[in-house]
């Protein structure tokens, strides 16, 4: 499969940049063309410009700027997503590339009469939310009930990729976590990535 691996921390040396590695090393042995997008590395910039927030509702989305983002993404099978939560959502490079290239056009289209938008991700199949988190596993499921897994699972992905099979693994406690339970984390990553096929 073409996998696109979307890798959002600024610290080489983080847990996520560890489960990132995992990641790619699991999908490139099991064979599979590994596309890798490191927000932070390529210095994306989250912020939607003036032209694209205009031209959203418009004949066409001004998608010059994130074009090869978009490429990407329009030919990625499976989709992995490596970042920590932070304020129980996602980081603002990350929510920023959602804003940007999951646009009209790319991800969906609006529907004529500005209902219920079209998807247009039917070769993603595959989506594997890895995440980091400093809370409890209690107060991410039974206080906030898993927020950054719901709008993935249902407003991303339910809308732009219906068909997609999603899952999420979430390091909990994870400024606490040792070398050796990361590396735990990290084997669980490469077990799930095992049975893609």
């Amino acid at each position: 499969m073409k996998c696109l691996v979307v890798i959002a921390h600024p610290l080489a040396d983080s847990a996520c940049h560890a489960m990132a590695r995992s990641v790619v090393d699991a999908l490139t042995k099991a064979g599979h063309e590994v596309q890798i997008e490191d927000l932070y590395q390529s210095e994306f910039s989250p912020a939607l410009t003036a032209s694209e927030r205009r031209s959203y509702y418009g004949p066409a989305f001004d998608a010059a700027s994130v074009r090869s983002q978009a490429d990407r993404l329009l030919s990625a099978e499976a989709i992995v997503l490596v970042f920590p939560t932070w304020w129980f959502s996602f980081p603002a490079i990350l929510k920023g590339w959602f804003d940007r290239v999951w646009a009209p056009g790319i991800a969906y289209d609006h529907a004529s009469d500005l209902g219920p938008i079209k998807p247009r991700l039917h070769k993603l199949g595959k989506a594997l939310a890895v995440t980091s988190l400093g809370s409890p596993w209690w107060v991410d499921r039974l206080v906030l009930w898993q927020p950054v897994k719901r709008v993935l699972k249902t407003a991303l992905l339910g809308t732009c990729a219906p068909a997609c099979r999603f899952e999420m693994l979430s390091l909990y406690k994870a400024e606490q976590s040792t070398p050796a339970e990361i590396d735990l984390f990290c084997s669980r990553i490469q077990r799930v990535l095992a049975k893609w096929s």
